[in-house]
């Protein structure tokens, strides 16, 4: 009997002046809530900035309503994240809080196209030490 390979599908390129968010999270549900304002209001800010350059930013995962926040929370989740991101679309990771790089790091990876990380300088949430540790899990990858 014939096995048939199954069909990939590759997410389609998102245009020249738009750009993919992404944002990793915590482990903890009751982190992930408490900081999402602040992750929130770096994104508005973000939108606002890449809008005056004429990008657009397009969030690569919804909000959870029903978790109250929208960060990538789990292993799982960024695989299934960046399985609906064109691989060579320009990526924004940005991270306002805390945040475990092992959700999005196989993800970004195999990521073709350009990342730029973005972090927060807040005495309030660690969002730059969150992506201190992503930086360097990908240059020791080699990304």
């Amino acid at each position: 009997m014939p096995y048939t390979l199954p069909t990939l599908k590759e997410p389609a390129l998102s245009s020249k002046n738009e750009a993919i968010l992404i944002a990793s999270g915590d482990l903890r549900l009751s982190a992930n809530q408490t900081c999402w304002p602040a992750q929130s209001e770096m994104e508005h800010q973000l939108r606002e900035a890449f809008a005056d350059e004429g990008i657009t930013i397009k969030r690569g995962h919804p909000y959870d309503e029903k978790l109250k926040h929208g960060f990538i929370w789990n292993q799982r989740m960024g695989m299934d994240v960046f399985q609906n991101i064109h691989p060579e679309a320009r990526l924004i990771v940005a991270e306002a809080v805390w945040q475990y790089s092992h959700h999005v790091l196989a993800g970004l990876i195999a990521h073709r196209g350009p990342i730029l990380t973005v972090a927060n300088w807040s005495g309030q949430w660690p969002g730059l030490v969150g992506m201190l540790n992503l930086n360097g899990s990908l240059t020791k990858a080699g990304v």
